[in-house]
């Protein structure tokens, strides 16, 4: 089992930054995808990025390209999402997951069901 605690949310003027982080305990061995999610109430959580733990690579919503960044630091078994050029329109939970699949492309930003494990979430609000 694999438990996720993210940190570093909070509330910024729209076009600053943020960096958001996930430390993943457990059995981390059995951890092949990690994705950031997000969801404004009332709506289902949405794909932001993603990334295959054993090779790096990186997948991300067409909203975020060029803006925000996910990576890894796997000495601190840490995953990390920096968010640049923020709009209000990001304002949302953002939620870090964990899948014993592999990213398998851009099906890991709209398949929920292929994580296994997730956090509890942090608040990012950008006010315009």
């Amino acid at each position: 089992q694999v438990q996720l605690v993210e940190s570093g949310g909070g509330s910024v003027q729209a076009g600053g930054s943020l960096r958001l982080s996930c430390v993943v305990s457990g059995d981390i061995s059995s951890v092949n995808c990690m994705g950031w999610f997000r969801r404004a109430p009332g709506e289902e959580r949405g794909g932001v990025a993603s990334i295959d733990t054993g090779g790096g690579t990186t997948y991300y919503a067409d909203s975020v390209k060029g803006r925000f960044t996910i990576s890894q630091d796997n000495a601190l078994n840490t995953v990390y999402l920096q968010m640049n050029s923020l709009k209000p329109e990001d304002s949302d939970m953002y939620y870090c997951a964990a899948s014993r699949l592999v990213c398998g492309g851009y099906y890991s930003l709209t398949t929920r069901q292929q994580y296994n494990s997730w956090g509890q979430g942090t608040q990012v609000t950008v006010s315009s």
